[in-house]
């Protein structure tokens, strides 16, 4: 169960990197890239399995901390929201300027409360 624990945080930790640093990539002329997206797919998705196994499997001895978890999935599911109506709004021809920064410093945000929170 460790080993599958460690793919998924290494998984979740390369969501993070195609978000915020396919937002870096783009500063210059802000967009939702299809990067952030699955980025911000791939970080929703992994952080509730993580959260899942830590919180079912004796063996990992993990004790998570609710109101941290329950922030971060608020900041996710807002970053997934911003990357996909941007996404869709460019995808129609139309500019997503501020969703792709919105995305972009939620996802930051989202990284600071992961390490900052003790």
């Amino acid at each position: 169960m460790k080993v599958v624990y460690d793919i998924l945080v290494i998984v979740h930790l390369l969501g993070m990197a195609a978000l915020v640093g396919g937002w870096f990539a783009v500063a210059a002329s802000p967009r939702v890239s299809a990067l952030m997206t699955w980025g911000a797919r791939a970080q929703l998705l992994s952080g509730v399995v993580l959260v899942g196994l830590g919180e079912s499997a004796s063996a990992l001895d993990k004790v998570l901390d609710h109101n941290k978890v329950g922030l971060k999935l608020l900041i996710a599911v807002a970053v997934l929201a911003c990357a996909e109506m941007g996404r869709g709004r460019q995808q129609r021809g139309g500019r997503a300027i501020g969703l792709a920064n919105a995305a972009g410093y939620l996802a930051v945000l989202n990284v600071i409360v992961a390490v900052g929170w003790p």
